[in-house]
């Protein structure tokens, strides 16, 4: 009972203080370490090694997997460039086993390393800002090295309770069932590096043979792939596609050196007795690094041509604006809300398009609808995904360096929906003799909508766009005043009808809204991607309408027009 409680209890600080160290370090350096992958990653071989840096540092291939998630799905890094991290990853992840292989077994270091979890409680209790996070990175790395003493401990008795000397290791059979045990215990503990300890320590204790170890050390790298799944699952195409290239990756690496096991036991007992190295656990870091190793010999140089396998087997069939929109992305709100504004400039471009394409399309008798039931409700779940997602950016310690963001990217969507509200509408028929005025409006609105899609593009747009959008939406308004003025003369005169004059008035009120909400639509976006490139303004445009102004020019005859939506748009 006392063995089993030991090991356990090893195990379980083990998991503790990797946890501890891969979060303080995420947290105290993660922004650097983020940039640093992103600044590293223009071909395949740059992304491997910024992929291998980056795990040997945050000491987790999870966590790089993870991160590496959100910047595939946010269109920052390519998806034949994810494959060089991936592949980075997970010969990063090897690192901790030559750690705990030369130090944690060779050394009792639990005692001496105490003292680092009581410094790294009192800075995390009572530090403030980045000390922090890197009290509980002390406490996590003192945690450790206590998990792998409380396990040495308890693997001196393991042997005599439960051992695979009874399986053998010499046929087919046995070694796919420690492979099988090596993935089921992986995917308990949720991680390889914490399979590997307890491997390593079994072995140096003696509970196992260098064979079998061997094997479940392959079962870890196959298994530490199922973390990614869990995180992909509802995820995006494209994090759905880098989480089954480390499938594939692992498995493969695992497959290769299960076949290849007898060749590669030869080579490293070679390697031990030319170089001097120690058998045992020094020896199984070094089978860890060699497979792996392996396979990225084998698949980096074929990086693209791996990218197009897996492109065909999870093909993008209905891209839609939220596509890039993944939970992974919510632990880094930069990337998020570089993601949501992506989305919501696609949004905006869709309604666009069909708005601007109507525009041209008026003639008398007929009813002017930009959106067909189908794109309304599209574009409608695509808004309510892209705001559910925003509403779960979390809020940073104050002051929030994202608040800028996330203020235009409130204002940005509700004009939105409001957008979408007047998209949705079926405008009254034009009249027979329709005012100069009405197709001055019809003919600017439609130049207005494409100059905004051409700003929003990203991909080479208008010089001084932002202010050209401001001054129609400005001359919008001022036609909606002119034609009031003409068409009340027009049916006090008895030219029009009053039926007629609503009509036109309606019409105008719709155009000028329109135009409005297109405007700020556009003003907020780029704000928000102006945050986003770390220009963040002391104070914002002091002669923007506020938003709770919208709703102002009640009185116009054309107020009256029924508009279905989320709110009163």
């Amino acid at each position: 009972m006392t063995t089993t409680f030991q090991l356990l209890g090893g195990i379980g600080l083990f998991l503790m203080g990797m946890t501890l160290l891969t979060d303080g370090l995420t947290a105290f350096a993660g922004d650097s370490l983020r940039r640093a992958l992103l600044r590293f990653t223009g071909t395949p071989v740059k992304a491997f090694a910024s992929g291998t840096l980056v795990t040997l540092l945050l000491q987790s291939s999870a966590a790089t997997t993870i991160t590496l998630i959100g910047f595939v799905s946010a269109g920052l890094v390519s998806f034949p460039q994810a494959l060089g991290v991936v592949m980075g990853a997970s010969l990063g992840t090897t690192g901790t086993g030559w750690l705990i292989a030369t130090l944690g077994l060779k050394v009792s270091l639990g005692l001496y390393t105490l003292p680092l979890i009581g410094i790294g409680a009192f800075m995390k209790l009572l530090g403030k800002g980045r000390w922090r996070t890197l009290g509980m990175a002390l406490a996590g790395f003192g945690m450790l090295f206590v998990g792998i003493d409380t396990m040495q401990h308890g693997m001196r008795g393991m042997s005599a309770l439960f051992s695979l000397d009874g399986l053998g290791a010499d046929d087919w059979m046995t070694h796919i069932v420690i492979l099988l045990i090596g993935i089921v215990m992986t995917i308990m503990m949720q991680s390889s590096t914490a399979m590997v300890a307890t491997t390593l320590t079994a072995l140096n204790t003696g509970a196992i043979a260098f064979d079998q170890a061997a094997i479940l050390v392959i079962g870890a790298a196959i298994g530490t792939t199922m973390t990614g799944v869990l995180a992909a699952i509802g995820g995006s195409i494209l994090a759905r596609r880098t989480v089954l290239a480390h499938v594939l990756f692992n498995l493969s690496s695992g497959i290769i050196a299960l076949l290849l096991l007898p060749l590669l036991l030869w080579l490293i007992e070679t390697l031990q007795h030319r170089l001097g190295l120690e058998t045992g656990a020094i020896g199984l870091a070094a089978f860890h690094t060699l497979f792996i190793g392996i396979g990225v010999l084998l698949f980096l140089p074929h990086a693209a041509w791996f990218a197009q396998r897996i492109e065909r087997l999870l093909p993008d069939r209905a891209p839609s604006p939220v596509s890039r929109l993944d939970s992974s992305q919510l632990q880094v709100p930069e990337l998020a809300f570089g993601s949501t504004r992506q989305a919501m400039s696609q949004i905006a471009t869709d309604l666009f398009l069909p708005i601007a394409a109507a525009c041209g399309q008026t003639s008398p008798g007929i009813r002017i609808q930009a959106l067909t039931l189908d794109r309304q409700q599209q574009l409608e779940q695509a808004l309510n995904a892209t705001q559910d997602f925003l509403s779960r950016i979390p809020f940073a310690e104050h002051p929030d360096p994202f608040a800028g963001q996330r203020l235009d990217q409130m204002h940005a969507i509700d004009h939105l929906f409001r957008l979408h509200a007047r998209a949705s509408t079926a405008l009254p028929p034009m009249i027979a003799n329709p005012p100069a005025v009405l197709d001055e409006a019809f003919s600017g609105l439609q130049s207005m909508l494409r100059q905004a899609v051409a700003g929003l593009s990203g991909s080479n747009p208008p010089e001084n766009w932002l202010p050209v959008i401001k001054q129609q939406a400005s001359h919008l308004a001022g036609l909606r005043r002119k034609a009031r003025d003409l068409t009340v003369r027009e049916t006090t005169s008895g030219y029009r009808t009053a039926s007629e004059a609503l009509q036109i008035l309606d019409i105008m009120r719709w155009i000028e809204r329109v135009g409005h909400h297109c405007w700020r639509i556009c003003r907020y976006l780029q704000s928000a991607q102006a945050d986003d490139a770390g220009n963040i303004t002391a104070a914002r445009d002091a002669n923007d309408v506020r938003d709770a102004e919208d709703l102002g020019d009640t009185g116009d005859l054309g107020e009256s027009l029924a508009m279905p939506g989320r709110s009163a748009p």
